[in-house]
């Protein structure tokens, strides 16, 4: 990715900002000089000017956006900011962007998403008065999209606060560059698309998240250089924030995910574009065909339940099923070359090529042998067509399966990421800087370097800003049984139930497991006298908000409420966790990562499923203090970090919070309040 000059403008020094007396001081919110903000931007700034890759754990309350930030615009060339979470990449964009100009004037920055936000002026033409739109509800979304579309500036959807985030309308007017037609669409001078490349080019810095920078890099290695692959444009360097999540966001866009909803949206947009159209009356016909013999496909194989597992028996697939295999092939195979016959139709091109990447990966899944994949099976329930998670805690995958339809993927995933990344990241971008709260683990980055590919980087630790053995007390319960005994559910509800009368509520309930998380849900929602809000019965942003709304709430969630929240105050006072949070050993994903460091003569669980662990601990206690006003009690209920050796692993990755194992403790520490 080559450099390139953008702006020229002077901005201040990084003393002249940071320091006390500075810019920052001046600024209408309470200051309070951070040696540790100012020293990641100095480390930042080095960087950038000398081009060389960085790696920085900046605690909580580091202040570590702008300590970014500023050195990125200072560098006068377009500086990529890639965030693991669209929460974080809203508040760059919504909140500390704007502040920065408060401070030194309108900066040019732009912000993306991936193309399935925009709307696609070209299908919502098409698409008008077509039977293809189901039902009343449909056609008045139709109406609602379409006056809006008359009307917005950037085509996000986004913007659609009445339209359901899972609209299946909304699924066939996106963007995506799947239906595409580029340069030679007759919309492609007021395509929202077309639009953001073009304020991305005249920005400074361009904020995106994980997800689409993949999808962006995934697209332009397929492309090998073609024009216009891509959205987004080259930049002299890379900041990766949360980039404790970037292993997983790259293994699902490096791996390949094909699902019966693929097939069905290929089939619907063929007929879409093609009805009525010279040449193509045998298309209905084709498309039903294309559907049946999916189906057939698909019910055939070996699944044994909803979840996750393993593919590793294709070969006895292919000779029990291969004939509906074949058939699914074949029929993908005519479907093309009949394509190659349409003529003056300007959506053939661009269907006849998702027609022939749809047949390679699956012939790829279904018939390839690449050492460094895992082929695995999955049936979850998707409001689209979703890339493959990366390897869960125990059980959380049941949160994907409330409500909704249900869909089979065939996937292959990488076992390993880190030469992908090394090869098309830290070999390509003259300076790449990795930051997040939680990259150590007991104080060194060596797992997080090993886990991408990281070989040739500054490493800085930054201390949080906050006062953890003040604000923060962690309780571990002393006779907690083991969490694999049966005794442990009722000993975990009656201790949960203790804490939570003490603390009046206000708590996060964590838990590794969906079921174990319905399991102290019905226990306690009976003897509790607090609002309790449990994860999957709303969206989560939902349940957010009626959290911090409603006195003394209690809120259960999993494996998403780990990360990426941010409740200040004293509406969370205290966040309980109910087990270390190991992946699942027997997701096929993490068995093939533990077998792959086995067979290299390492230990899997100490090389790769503790270090996972430690961080999303840390992630997960992260959520109690968010401001130097907070205070709080972080619980574990599990008693293996107090009594096996690996347990001190943990205890030494995470901050200096004051340790009890007296109950009486955490009542005194509330009586302070």
């Amino acid at each position: 990715m080559a450099t390139s000059q953008t702006s020229t403008r002077t901005l201040p020094t990084l003393h002249e900002f940071f320091s006390p007396g500075g810019i920052l001081s001046k600024s209408p919110l309470p200051y309070e000089y951070r040696p540790g903000q100012l020293e990641m931007a100095k480390a930042v700034e080095r960087a950038l000017s000398e081009r060389r890759h960085l790696i920085v754990e900046a605690g909580t309350g580091t202040g570590k956006t702008l300590a970014y930030l500023l050195p990125a615009l200072r560098t006068g060339q377009r500086v990529i900011v890639s965030t693991g979470t669209k929460a974080l990449q809203d508040q760059l964009f919504f909140r500390d962007v704007p502040f920065l100009e408060s401070l030194l004037g309108e900066l040019r920055v732009c912000y993306m998403k991936g193309r399935a936000n925009y709307l696609c002026r070209h299908k919502l033409v098409k698409l008008r008065d077509q039977p293809i739109l189901s039902g009343l509800e449909e056609i008045d979304q139709y109406r609602q999209i379409a006056e809006w579309e008359k009307v917005t500036e950037t085509g996000d959807q986004a913007e659609l606060n009445e339209l359901p985030e899972t609209s299946a309308l909304w699924h066939k007017l996106d963007a995506r560059s799947e239906a595409c037609l580029g340069s030679t669409c007759p919309d492609y001078r007021r395509c929202f698309i077309t639009e953001m490349r073009r304020r991305a080019l005249e920005s400074d810095i361009i904020i995106v998240n994980h997800h689409l920078f993949f999808a962006d890099l995934a697209v332009k290695q397929e492309a090998a250089g073609a024009p216009d692959a891509g959205i987004l444009p080259e930049a002299a360097a890379v900041v990766f924030d949360e980039a404790h999540e970037l292993e997983e966001v790259a293994s699902n866009y490096f791996g390949l995910s094909v699902s019966n909803l693929r097939f069905e949206e290929l089939a619907r947009d063929t007929e879409m574009h093609l009805r009525g159209k010279p040449g193509a009356e045998k298309f209905p016909a084709a498309t039903q065909q294309l559907r049946d013999r999916a189906r057939m496909f698909f019910a055939s194989l070996p699944m044994g339940s909803d979840g996750r597992q393993p593919f590793e028996n294709r070969e006895e697939f292919l000779e029990t099923s291969g004939d509906l295999y074949l058939s699914l092939r074949n029929t993908l195979r005519l479907l093309e070359s009949e394509m190659e016959l349409l003529e003056d139709i300007d959506e053939a091109p661009g269907l006849r090529k998702r027609v022939a990447r749809l047949r390679s990966e699956l012939e790829f899944l279904l018939e390839s042998n690449a050492s460094n994949m895992v082929y695995w099976l999955e049936r979850r329930a998707v409001g689209g067509e979703g890339r493959n998670p990366g390897p869960q805690m125990r059980g959380t995958r049941g949160t994907q399966l409330r409500g909704g339809n249900r869909h089979t993927f065939v996937q292959a995933t990488p076992i390993d990421v880190s030469e992908l990344l090394r090869e098309m990241v830290f070999e390509t971008i003259p300076t790449v800087v990795l930051t997040s709260a939680t990259l150590t683990v007991q104080g060194g980055f060596e797992h997080v370097r090993k886990r991408v590919g990281m070989t040739e980087a500054r490493e800085l630790v930054v201390p949080s800003h906050f006062r953890y053995g003040e604000q923060a007390l962690l309780y571990l319960p002393p006779t907690m049984p083991d969490p694999r005994d049966p005794e442990f559910p009722e000993a975990a509800a009656n201790t949960i139930r203790r804490v939570l009368e003490i603390s009046k509520g206000r708590a996060f309930c964590l838990f590794t497991s969906y079921a174990q998380m319905r399991d102290l849900y019905e226990r306690l929602m009976p003897v509790l006298d607090y609002p309790i809000l449990l994860h999957g019965t709303a969206p989560r942003k939902a349940l957010l908000e009626e959290f911090r709304s409603t006195p003394n709430a209690v809120l259960f969630g999993t494996s998403s409420f780990w990360q990426g929240v941010d409740v200040q105050g004293e509406a969370l006072s205290c966040v309980i966790i109910d087990k270390l949070p190991f992946a699942v050993p027997n997701d096929p994903v993490v068995m093939a990562r533990m077998k792959a460091i086995e067979e290299a003569g390492g230990k899997p669980f100490f090389d790769y499923q503790v270090p996972s662990a430690v961080l999303t601990l840390k992630q997960g206690f992260g959520r109690l203090i968010r401001s130097l006003e907070d205070r709080g009690v972080l619980v574990l209920l599990d008693p293996r970090i107090r009594k096996q050796r690996y347990g001190q692993t943990f205890l030494q990755s995470l901050p200096p919070y004051r340790m009890t194992a007296t109950i009486t403790d955490v009542q005194a520490f509330f009586e302070k309040q």
